[in-house]
């Protein structure tokens, strides 16, 4: 009997740049871990690979210049309302500087209390002692009078402050508005640009029946080279971080044939069939912060396909304390181990049952992933998972 369910490892790899070839460096890393630590390979274990890696190697990258001359195409007149922008200096401010650098008027619409990913905009104890409420429209001279002495906690930072001087220094003007219905920008520009992301087809969709003359997504930009730019077909600038000060590496687009070689080659050199996936931010909030981790797109852009679908498991507590409210010990774990059987000959792994959250196998695996792995000097931006399909009935 195993006395240990899933496992997760942080694999060290060497330090990846623009155009290694990464599916080698994957395999390789993980085969001198394996030596190393001395663990077995099994069928249906797990190696995932950050995004921000892939995004590196495939030498997916943008510059600021390429971002202004993509929106100068696509919003010639020049005056443009941002809509719903994250309040990130990694994620949006390179992208806000190219933005400025292509248009002569920004009105930027920026939801409240929060950006759509966490970050504070106010103090939200001042927000419910004022006359506003969350159906407010709030100009920029009342946030200023009411809100504007309020900075992050975590970063010290006035966003709104830090957009203004970013956006006045590259000869743009900008007005800001506070509101969280998109259509509020209508009143001041008929062309818009929207940033949201989870949300994206939803704003634009509204956008156009609410009479916008021109809608774009973050995700319409820069998907489609520049001369000889980067690109994402599918996400655009979306996903996209800042590299230097003048460049961005952008989401990957070639994870799907990334994640079917790395394994093939794991299955030519252990004799195992591995899943692999591409992940990025997991999806998980801050407590205290209030900070979602998902600013990218989706926890993974590319899989194999052992990880699609949704657990199909039992809620241990539940059955527990229900169907089998009477048993103790080893009549209990072998009545369990008896339901979890049958409930896998029955459902085949379609649904979820009774006590489980439904969550996607990519979501939860990709947020173990950036749990682990983290965004700072680990040095581990891949991670090997074993146990992780395993139950009580895989003893």
């Amino acid at each position: 009997m195993r006395n240990v369910g899933t496992v997760v490892r942080g694999i060290r790899t060497p330090i990846i740049k623009e155009h290694d070839d990464l599916a080698n460096i994957v395999v390789d890393s993980l085969m001198a871990a394996q030596e190393s630590e001395g663990f077995t390979f099994r069928d249906k274990d797990i190696v995932a690979i950050t995004e921000a890696v892939v995004g590196i190697s495939e030498g997916n990258y943008v510059t600021v210049d390429e971002i202004a001359e993509d929106l100068k195409n696509k919003f010639p007149s020049g005056d443009i309302g941002v809509v719903f922008p994250i309040l990130s200096r990694n994620r949006f401010s390179m992208i806000l500087k190219g933005i400025a650098r292509a248009m002569n008027k920004i009105t930027m619409l920026l939801s409240f209390p929060s950006d759509e990913v966490g970050n504070g905009i106010l103090d939200e104890e001042i927000l419910d002692n004022s006359e506003y409420n969350l159906s407010s429209v709030i100009t920029e001279k009342e946030y200023k009078e009411t809100f504007g002495s309020w900075v992050h906690p975590f970063t010290g930072i006035n966003m709104v402050d830090f957009y203004r001087d970013l956006i006045k220094n590259e000869n743009c003007e900008v007005e800001f508005v506070f509101a969280n219905n998109p259509k509020e920008i209508l009143h001041y520009t008929k062309e818009v640009l929207t940033c949201d992301i989870h949300t994206r087809l939803h704003t634009k969709k509204m956008l156009q029946e609410a009479g916008a003359e021109k809608v774009y997504g973050l995700y319409e930009i820069m998907n489609a080279p520049i001369g000889n730019s980067g690109f994402n077909p599918t996400y655009g600038l979306l996903g996209s971080n800042k590299s230097t000060e003048e460049r961005l590496k952008l989401f990957p687009k070639t994870g799907d044939k990334l994640v079917i070689d790395i394994q093939n080659k794991l299955k030519e050199k252990t004799g195992k069939t591995i899943e692999v996936m591409v992940y990025g931010d997991g999806a998980f909030k801050d407590p205290v912060g209030k900070i979602w981790e998902l600013a990218d797109p989706v926890v993974s852009p590319a899989h194999t396909s052992g990880l699609d679908g949704t657990p199909n498991e039992i809620k241990l507590k539940y059955v527990s304390d229900n169907k089998f409210a009477d048993l103790r010990g080893d009549e209990l774990k072998e009545a369990i181990k008896n339901e979890i059987r049958q409930k896998e000959a029955n459902l085949k792994g379609n649904m979820l049952s009774q006590g489980t959250t439904p969550r996607r196998i990519t979501d939860l695996v990709g947020s173990l992933c950036d749990l682990t792995s983290g965004s700072g000097d680990k040095g581990t931006p891949v991670v090997f998972i074993q146990g992780y399909f395993d139950n009580l009935a895989s003893d």
